[in-house]
């Protein structure tokens, strides 16, 4: 099995579904001989050719509505935006038309197009490079969110939706390229060849969505996340000796309700943990579903663990971005209401 970091991952997964399925294409800004800004789409287009393969003008709108239309047409268009902070010009045409396609058409169209977008912070990206608007696709009904936080799962997860008739968005921790992190960053970071995550499947396979992870086990709480936050919220279990479950949701939508429903309950205790604001965040759907699933088992209030209000800080970015701390503190005042 080969190693891989989550890049090569994401990288092997479009290779395999352009090798399977001549339905597949791939476009963006520089995807094509450049092989993007992160070098995901590296050698594809070598490989398979500048029609699967190519380049696309700077207007996220455009690339998104193009990708709405292919769809309609039977393909299976798989498109990159460099940053999700620039995937804004492209909301119009993900609601408005991809997640409503199947509904207005009463089943004959649909919208087989998957996203993939960098998100999220930890690389001092500042505001405009730095951003998780996650929680503004999964409100919407029709669309499919996936975050993953380690290779092996990039890689199933990404042909999963590839594959998946529905419009999906596939939301990159870029802090988790090319290894694991666990919110300390004033250590060296551990590369994913020496992560058991990093060992990957050369062919097909997929991760089921809709299917949580339970990462690590506990009795005295539950961590939900996503993303970076999972080894954060790893480090801040084993940091504060607290018998934390810690819960990688991988989608948000569809949601693994019952994985998060089963663990409560058994525990009694809840936090939350992303990187996005705290107002409005996919955490506060989180937190609404325990509570009313989970309402007698519940020994304290649910804590939330989020990005601050505010635009994302380049000068604070460490204040900002929810570390193993600040999850450590949240977790002692679940356990010791």
């Amino acid at each position: 099995m080969a190693r891989m970091n989550m890049i090569q991952a994401i990288n092997s997964a479009m290779d395999v579904c352009l090798a399977l399925d001549p339905k597949v294409v791939i476009f963006g800004q520089d995807v094509g001989f450049f092989g993007g800004v992160f070098r995901a789409t590296d050698k594809l287009q070598e490989r398979h050719g500048l029609t699967r393969v190519f380049d696309a003008p700077i207007a996220e709108g455009g690339i998104i509505a193009t990708a709405v239309g292919m769809g309609a047409y039977g393909m299976r268009p798989v498109v990159e935006i460099q940053f999700a902070d620039y995937i804004y010009p492209g909301t119009d045409q993900l609601i408005s038309e991809a997640a409503r396609m199947r509904y207005r058409t009463a089943g004959e169209w649909w919208s087989p197009l998957t996203v993939r977008t960098p998100y999220g912070g930890g690389i001092f990206g500042g505001q405009t490079h730095s951003q998780s608007p996650e929680g503004i696709f999964t409100h919407v009904a029709g669309l499919k969110t996936i975050i993953p936080s380690n290779p092996y799962d990039a890689k199933g997860l990404l042909i999963a939706a590839i594959e998946d008739d529905d419009p999906v968005l596939f939301f990159e921790p870029k802090r988790l390229y090319n290894g694991p992190f666990d919110g300390h960053h004033d250590r060296p970071v551990t590369a994913w060849a020496k992560h058991a995550a990093g060992e990957v499947p050369e062919g097909h396979y997929t991760v089921p969505l809709g299917k949580a992870a339970t990462v690590r086990s506990g009795q005295a709480v539950t961590v939900l996340a996503y993303g970076t936050m999972v080894h954060v919220a790893l480090a801040a279990a084993e940091e504060s000796g607290i018998d934390a479950e810690v819960i990688d949701l991988r989608t948000l939508m569809p949601l693994d309700l019952d994985t998060i429903v089963a663990s409560v309950n058994r525990t009694g205790c809840c936090v939350i943990v992303h990187e996005a604001t705290l107002t409005c965040g996919f955490g506060a759907e989180l937190a609404a579903l325990v509570q009313q699933h989970c309402f007698y088992a519940l020994e304290a209030p649910v804590e939330r663990v989020a990005g601050w209000d505010t635009p994302y800080p380049h000068a604070f970015e460490w204040d900002y971005f929810p570390g193993p701390a600040r999850v450590g503190a949240a977790l002692r005042r679940a356990v010791e209401r």
